[in-house]
């Protein structure tokens, strides 16, 4: 929609569907003097533009204002990688003409929904690194990178503050949130991928410097190698999805062996390509894979629920883990078996987490009492049941429902 007083373009407001039309919001001024009962506070990570949150009905919303050039590449890239299933920030609109200049630096803003439960990595470090989690947040960043990658999205400015990130059961989500540089194309040479790859190495290692000069340390303390070691993991994950493996003609197993692989590393499988090799003695097999929400595609076809890829995962242990104990072992019996779950022990179990205080993710709770039930059951030596560790977590603090997940004052801010 095109907004005119006089016949005079004030500005231009495209929304999609669904939201709020923002027009209550006086686009003709910079965000910085909106008024302030306008927003909602939330902490928010480190910007080079201005962000801003604000509430309506539908629910919270992210104001970033930048140039028109760079608001348009990052509105319809987001876009386009919302098609694809790839983790990023969830475009809602673009404004545009707010000021006479397209390049000044706030004549249009672009619009994304929150991201709850999210935070920057900034709430990842413990005194000048990673910690404990410094192996899920490396793991976690190369696979964004790969996901982006396969999608033909040529990042071009892949850095920590880039990203968001949110507790996926026991791993850590990365939600790409600044696609202004981003360019998408059919598919990406490997000169690309290496230069994508390069530029991350360095913005890595500055983010990392950055750390260190926070606490007060030399650069020479600095995890300068933090990117070339997330370098390392992307090409490994790579090669998994990408190689082509030669098999005979009796060795059909691998197949399946290989999408299990996949489709346990998250990947949705869409083709596998059999192509006669060595004169038709043997095949070459090449897998085409698609978004990685294998399991948050299965729950959510399963239960309605929407649910991050690990948690997902980890939920759905909980309906093998019942099925097994219902003894389901038809095809008949299992169906029947996950509708009984789902109604007897899945739903009233997520009602009792949404009730207790301070639970704001009742997804990531329930992964936390399973992980708990795994837990006390490996020391018994016996299963102890849903309800005992239900009980036994409650008793014992809530161990593993982090802090992003229950704290209202944790992180949850869009960084760009």
């Amino acid at each position: 929609m095109e907004v005119r007083a006089n016949m005079t373009p004030l500005f231009s407001l495209k929304v999609r569907p669904g939201h709020p039309d923002f027009l209550d919001l006086p686009w003709a001024r910079s965000i910085v003097d909106w008024p302030g009962e306008r927003f909602v506070d939330l902490p928010c990570g480190p910007s080079r533009h201005e962000v801003r949150f604000i509430a309506y009905e539908q629910g919270i919303y992210v104001i970033k204002e930048l140039p028109s050039a760079a608001a348009r590449q990052d509105y319809e890239v987001l876009r386009a990688l919302e098609t694809k299933d790839v983790a990023a920030a969830v475009p809602v609109g673009i404004v545009e003409n707010r000021y006479p200049d397209p390049g000044a630096e706030r004549s249009a803003a672009i619009i994304t929904r929150y991201l709850e439960h999210s935070f920057s990595y900034q709430e990842l470090v413990r005194d000048h690194g990673f910690g404990a989690r410094r192996e899920q947040m490396l793991d976690a960043f190369a696979g964004l990178l790969v996901e982006l990658h396969l999608a033909g999205c040529f990042w071009g400015d892949c850095s920590l503050a880039n990203v968001l990130y949110r507790y996926d059961a026991e791993a850590i989500e990365p939600i790409m949130v600044d696609a202004e540089t981003a360019v998408l194309r059919e598919s990406l040479s490997n000169g690309q991928r290496e230069e994508d790859l390069e530029i991350m190495i360095l913005n890595v290692a500055g983010g990392m410097a950055d750390i260190a000069a926070a606490h007060g340390l030399p650069i020479d303390d600095a995890d300068l190698a933090l990117g070339e070691d997330i370098a390392e993991r992307y090409r490994n994950l790579w090669r998994e999805l990408t190689e082509t493996t030669i098999i005979a003609p009796e060795e059909g197993f691998k197949i399946t062996e290989k999408i299990k692989r996949l489709n346990e590393l998250g990947f949705d499988v869409d083709e596998v390509d059999l192509i006669p090799a060595d004169g038709g003695g043997r095949l070459r097999m090449k897998v085409k894979v698609g978004g990685r929400n294998f399991h948050s595609t299965k729950l959510h076809r399963l239960t309605g629920v929407e649910a991050l890829e690990r948690q997902a995962r980890q939920v759905l242990s909980d309906l093998h883990y019942y099925q097994c104990w219902a003894g389901a072992s038809t095809a008949t019996g299992k169906e029947v078996a996950a509708v009984q779950w789902r109604v007897g022990v899945f739903e009233p179990m997520l009602e009792r987490l949404r009730a207790m205080p301070g639970i704001q993710d009742p997804i990531q709770a329930y992964c936390a009492v399973l992980h708990h039930r795994y837990l006390k059951s490996c020391e018994c030596g016996c299963d102890v049941g849903t309800e005992a560790a239900f009980q036994g977590w409650l008793a014992a603090g809530r161990p593993d429902y982090l802090r992003a997940a229950n704290d209202p004052g944790a992180p949850g801010m869009q960084a760009a």
